[in-house]
């Protein structure tokens, strides 16, 4: 049984009930570009992609640098304009985080996020100083690349057998086998578990605090009482 030592999280999604936002962003912003919407299913399936990556998925016709820079504009002003209060965290988020710090586990985030908007929602929470590395995907390759993950563990210092992903996309979890480390699938965010578990997470939950439960029954457990868990 690994004895993790780092807990890394997606942002959107996973800590913070915000994907209705970003759908409903990526809407007015196909608007304001004269492009078709996709459906909320689609939107829903390319968060947690760099946002320049999102967009080339969602629309493949498009060549045109200008009008996806374009629609990336206009993403991120309908966002903000959606922020004006803050997304929330989900229930349970901050209480177990501060669980999590209490017993000694660093923790990170590793988001599709840009750092500008990573800065302003943890300014908000007063939470700049809050992890120990955070990993935005305009400054490293997009999930699932695995290189923001090798970038938090060389940080942190941990192996990958002794880290743990926690996230509500494939992208999150495919990022955390191709870096070796185990993940955890969360289906109150982007995509439902049936998908997720596809990718074969250590644990699949649908609420915050299974997590924690989770964890807290790890570290209580013998070795020689251990047995698989259920993904």
């Amino acid at each position: 049984m690994p004895d993790y030592q780092l807990l890394i999280f997606d942002w959107d999604g996973t800590l913070v009930d915000s994907i209705g936002r970003i759908v409903e962003a990526m809407h007015r912003a196909a608007d304001v570009a004269g492009v078709p919407r996709c459906t909320d299913v689609a939107v829903r399936g390319i968060i947690g992609l760099e946002l320049g990556v999102a967009i080339r998925t969602l629309y493949p016709e498009l060549d045109e640098p200008l009008r996806i820079e374009t629609i990336r504009r206009a993403y991120s002003e309908q966002y903000l304009a959606l922020e004006t209060e803050p997304s929330p965290l989900f229930e349970g988020v901050r209480e177990s985080l501060e669980a999590f710090r209490e017993q000694g586990y660093q923790l990170a985030v590793a988001t599709g996020k840009g750092r500008k908007g990573l800065h302003r929602v943890l300014a908000d929470k007063g939470w700049l100083d809050y992890f120990d590395i955070t990993r935005c995907a305009d400054e490293t390759a997009s999930k699932p690349d695995p290189l923001m993950l090798h970038e938090i563990l060389a940080h942190c210092r941990v192996q990958p057998e002794r880290a743990l992903m926690v996230g509500d996309s494939t992208f999150d979890l495919l990022m955390a086998r191709n870096a070796g480390m185990d993940a955890v699938a969360v289906g109150f965010g982007a995509q439902p578990l049936s998908l997720l578990r596809e990718c074969s997470p250590r644990l699949a939950i649908n609420e915050f605090n299974e997590l924690r439960a989770w964890l807290d029954g790890r570290r209580a457990q013998r070795p020689a009482e251990v047995s698989e868990d259920v993904g």
